[in-house]
């Protein structure tokens, strides 16, 4: 039995899809959060959606894959997104990533 290391807490709120993350995101996290989020993407079809990173403890290759395809998603649907309270440490791989340079994205400290 696997413990579960990321817990993803959603929530809307004026047409905004909030997902509060919380813990480490790893390659043994990030599908399910994937699939959680994705399920709400597509339920409600926000007009904006955001990623609350300030209780993330850890994040490795995978948490950026998973940040980056629902960003993509998003695009593709029409959604804007925000990444709120990234540490520094998930600060500076968005930086080497490039994330900052994405459009429909913007990210707050």
């Amino acid at each position: 039995m696997t413990k579960e290391t990321l817990f993803v807490d959603l929530a809307v709120k004026e047409d905004v899809l909030h997902a509060a993350l919380s813990g480490e995101i790893d390659h043994h996290s990030a599908g399910a959060a994937r699939e959680k989020i994705d399920a709400a993407l597509f339920k409600y079809r926000p007009a904006a959606f955001s990623f609350d990173l300030s209780n993330v403890a850890f994040m490795d290759s995978s948490g950026l894959g998973l940040i980056l395809g629902r960003v993509a998603l998003c695009e593709e649907m029409g959604i804007a997104v925000r990444l709120l309270h990234p540490s520094p440490r998930v600060r500076k791989i968005f930086a080497v990533a490039g994330v900052d340079r994405i459009k429909n994205l913007t990210i707050e400290a």
